[in-house]
């Protein structure tokens, strides 16, 4: 009998030092979501909540960002292991001397638009119609060198519409009060937001996507740094991986995927959050890359991209499409 309990006492004893062992050995990783938890994000909240980092080994934490330059260089800074960031963001951040890059794309297709109040009288289904029409923007966001690039590209002077510097927080309110004609909105993010703002005071949203007039830039992704990537590509495999997986599983299962974001989010709004999700699904999927894995990038579109920001952002530096990516961990 006192074997029997001598065993049983150094079984337990054992699984204690095991389970110790397993929670100790976990790598820490930070991951910057950009702004606020919503959908285009919530895959790693998923991830989180169904124990995938857990079982790759990770002890994965998240924090609410700033935009995606500010995320993008506080990765580059070391602050964070991973984040939600944009290749416009990352071709700038090197072109300051920055070693930041994409791991994987979550928004296969750039997934602003620029929104806009249906009003009887006016008619807007294509960019022609966008002429003498207001913009608010904040006055760094990207939006002020994006749209003058992106009418030229579509053949039409900068001055088609006007540009405005407005402070970020008062743009939405503005925009539904009718101070501005257009606001930029984000699909997987503040669309959603908008939409449902203006539906509670007896208005309709449109929307004229930038991808439908020759945009055709990645949108945000996985980003980490190349010391990262130098120093622990195991690492940086396991967590693009397991994040992939958060993405599937909301992406199948969205109404579950809102419920398990809302347990660790109480004060989000569901029926925003699963807006954001259905779009963000659809935004991942890239019609033009079959048979590719989730995540995995074209060369050359990121070749477009690199040359379109540097028009855009009158960017000098020799930064390379091959600098800001790589499909080595989706593959």
């Amino acid at each position: 009998m006192r074997s029997g309990k001598k065993l049983c006492a150094g079984v337990f004893a054992l699984s204690l030092m095991m389970g110790s062992f397993s929670a100790s050995a976990a790598d820490k990783v930070r991951f910057n979501l950009a702004w606020l938890p919503q959908g285009s994000t919530s895959g790693v909240l998923v991830a989180m909540a169904k124990g995938y980092y857990s079982e790759a080994g990770l002890d994965v934490s998240t924090t609410r960002g700033y935009g995606g330059q500010r995320t993008v260089n506080e990765i580059d800074q070391g602050l964070f292991e991973f984040g939600y960031g944009d290749p416009i963001s990352i071709m700038l951040n090197r072109a300051q001397g920055g070693k930041t890059v994409m791991v994987g794309a979550i928004n296969t297709r750039w997934p602003a638009a620029l929104c806009f109040l249906e009003k009887p009288g006016r008619t807007i289904k294509s960019i022609t119609d966008l002429k003498g029409l207001s913009i608010g923007g904040g006055a760094s966001s990207p939006l002020q060198n994006l749209v003058p690039a992106w009418l030229q590209v579509n053949k039409l002077p900068v001055d088609h519409v006007k540009l405005l510097r407005l402070d970020p927080a008062v743009i939405n309110t503005t925009f539904l009060d009718g101070g501005i004609d257009l606001a930029e909105c984000w699909e997987g993010a503040n669309k959603p937001v908008l939409e449902q703002l203006a539906q509670k005071n007896g208005m309709k949203i449109g929307a004229l996507r930038y991808r439908d007039y020759n945009l055709n830039l990645y949108g945000n992704g996985i980003v980490t740094t190349e010391k990262l990537i130098a120093s622990n590509p195991d690492l940086v495999k396991r967590f693009v991986q397991a994040t992939y997986r958060g993405y599937e599983f909301q992406s199948k299962n969205p109404q579950e995927a809102v419920e398990l974001v809302a347990k660790q989010q109480k004060l989000i709004d569901k029926k925003v959050l699963l807006q954001q999700i259905q779009e963000t699904s659809q935004l991942m999927v890239d019609p033009e890359s079959t048979g590719k894995k989730t995540g995995w990038m074209r060369v050359d579109r990121m070749q477009y991209t690199v040359g379109f920001v540097k028009k855009a952002f009158n960017v000098t530096d020799s930064v390379k499409a091959t600098d800001i990516y790589t499909n080595r961990f989706v593959e």
